[in-house]
């Protein structure tokens, strides 16, 4: 009896969670859509965004993440066919961690997976004018990180992360059957932790 009381008063102090805003910055690469207007999604591309979310001491954590690249099917656009275009993510995702009785607040390795909405626009010139393409698709990310902290408040986290979209189209140009929009998405972010 005694081994449970012991075991659950451990398990009450595993239970605190940290609550951790993430300003972040970074690029995506190796991006693929199967809008033919695409100019540069294959580019790197910048991005910046932000993530709110909850880790446990334990392995689970959830968060909020939003994300937004300018620019993002331009990239050498000689003949200015596109006027303008952005890609934005929008998705709720569950977080797995190395547990803190492991890394004890040193770099602290994660594993990261959701669902969201993936929204592409795109503002082109056509042969019949100006035309656009605004989607809005399910997509889901995977991806892995590390958090590390240099104060009790404070820390880095690095991140790689694969978005695309649940949709599926062909490729004008190509014929092959692909997602609207996949690319990679690397960052860097500043932790936060309430």
């Amino acid at each position: 009896m005694m081994l449970i009381v012991v075991g659950l008063c451990g398990a009450a102090d595993d239970a605190r969670a940290d609550y951790l805003f993430i300003p972040f910055l970074g690029g995506t690469f190796a991006g693929a859509t199967v809008f033919s207007q695409d100019q540069g999604s294959g580019s790197t591309q910048p991005i910046f965004g932000g993530s709110v979310g909850w880790l446990s001491r334990g392995l689970l954590g959830v968060e909020a993440d939003v994300a937004y690249a300018p620019r993002f099917f331009e990239r050498d656009n000689p003949f200015g066919i596109v006027l303008g275009s952005n890609a934005t993510t929008l998705s709720g995702s569950v977080i797995i961690a190395v547990p803190l009785s492991v890394t004890d607040y040193s770099l602290r390795p994660y594993l990261v997976g959701g669902l969201g909405l993936m929204h592409s626009g795109i503002t082109y010139i056509s042969s019949s004018g100006p035309d656009a393409v605004d989607d809005n698709s399910l997509g889901l990310n995977v991806g892995a990180g590390a958090i590390g902290f240099l104060t009790p408040r404070t820390g880095l986290r690095f991140e790689l992360r694969h978005f695309r979209t649940f949709e599926r189209e062909t490729n004008e140009a190509s014929g092959i059957l692909a997602p609207r929009l996949s690319f990679w998405r690397g960052t860097i972010g500043v932790v936060i932790r309430y």
